[in-house]
C-alpha cells in the first residue's frame, strides 16, 4: 500500500523513542496537525494520554506496544506498517465528562477514558450521596471512594476494585465502590450508558473528598455528575484477531 497521512507520537521511555527512530527510518510521516491518524509507541498510559491530546481530532490512533502490559496496544513490528493499519479494525468509544463543583463555588469540567473516581483526600472515609437520573439511589455511602468507567476503563482501576468487565458495545457503565465501609455489602451496579450518575459529597469539611477525570484531579469537591460524552468519537485500531472485544474476552476468563 502507498502512504498514509498519518503522524507518530511516542513516551519518553528508552524502548519507545528506539522504536520511533525506527519507524521514522522506514516511513514518511506528517505533523500532528496534518494527520489522518496517529501512530502511537508506548504503554496502555501513553495511549490514553495521545487519545486526549488529540480527542478534538476524530482521527484513528494505532498504538503499538512499547510499554509494559499494552493492554489496550498492538505488538510492535517495524514491517508493513501501512498494510497492518489498513488492515486494523476500527473501535470508536465515547470519553466521560465529568462537572464537578468546588466547596469554594469553582466548576470545572474535564474529560475521562477510563474512569471518573470520586476519592476521600484524608484518613477519614468519604460519605457520599448517590443519584441516577436525578433519582437518589443511595442515600449514604461510607467508602474510601467510588467510580464510573467506561468499558475501556472496566479492565483498569475498575478491575482492581473488584468491579466487572464490560464489553465493549455492552451499552452500560460500571459503578462501583471503593473499599466500601457503609453498606458493607454493596458491590456497585451497572448502569445504562445514557445516564446521568451525580454524587453528592456529605460532611464536605469534616471529609474532604476529589474527584479526578484520568489525569485531571480536582480537590475540595461538593457536587460531582458524570455523564458519556456521544458527541465526542475515539477511534481505535486493532490487528485483527487481536482486537478489543477479543482481548476483554480472554481478561474474563485467563485474567490474572
Amino acid at each position: 500500500m502507498g502512504q498514509r497521512k498519518f503522524a507518530i507520537m511516542s513516551s519518553n521511555s528508552p524502548k519507545a523513542l528506539l522504536a520511533k527512530a525506527d519507524l521514522e527510518e522506514k516511513y514518511d510521516f506528517v505533523p500532528i496537525d496534518e494527520a489522518e491518524g496517529i501512530v502511537a509507541l508506548g504503554g496502555d498510559g501513553f495511549l490514553l494520554q495521545a487519545m486526549h491530546m488529540t480527542m478534538t481530532r476524530d482521527v484513528p490512533i494505532y498504538g503499538m506496544n512499547r510499554g509494559s502490559v499494552g493492554f489496550l496496544m498492538n505488538e510492535f513490528n517495524p514491517d508493513e506498517l501501512w498494510d497492518r493499519i489498513d488492515a486494523a479494525n476500527e473501535f470508536v468509544i465515547h470519553p466521560l465528562r465529568m462537572k464537578a463543583r468546588q466547596i469554594s463555588g469553582y466548576e470545572q469540567e474535564a474529560l475521562a477514558i477510563n474512569e471518573v473516581s470520586i476519592l476521600r483526600e484524608t484518613r477519614q472515609a468519604a460519605k457520599l450521596r448517590i443519584s441516577i437520573d436525578g433519582k437518589e439511589r443511595l442515600p449514604e455511602l461510607i467508602c474510601d471512594g467510588v467510580l464510573v468507567c467506561t468499558s475501556v476503563g472496566s479492565t483498569a482501576y475498575n478491575l482492581s476494585a473488584n468491579g466487572p468487565i464490560i464489553p465493549i458495545g455492552a451499552g452500560v457503565m460500571a459503578l462501583t465502590p471503593i473499599s466500601p465501609f457503609r453498606p458493607r455489602q454493596w458491590r456497585g451496579a451497572l448502569l445504562p450508558h445514557d445516564c446521568k450518575v451525580t454524587f453528592e459529597v456529605l460532611e464536605q469539611s469534616k471529609r474532604p473528598v476529589s474527584g479526578v477525570a484520568d489525569q485531571t484531579e480536582v480537590r475540595d469537591v461538593e457536587y460531582v455528575s458524570v455523564e458519556e460524552d456521544r458527541s465526542i468519537n475515539l477511534r481505535m485500531l486493532f490487528d485483527p484477531g487481536h482486537d478489543l472485544h477479543e482481548r476483554i474476552m480472554l481478561e474474563q476468563f485467563y485474567g490474572k
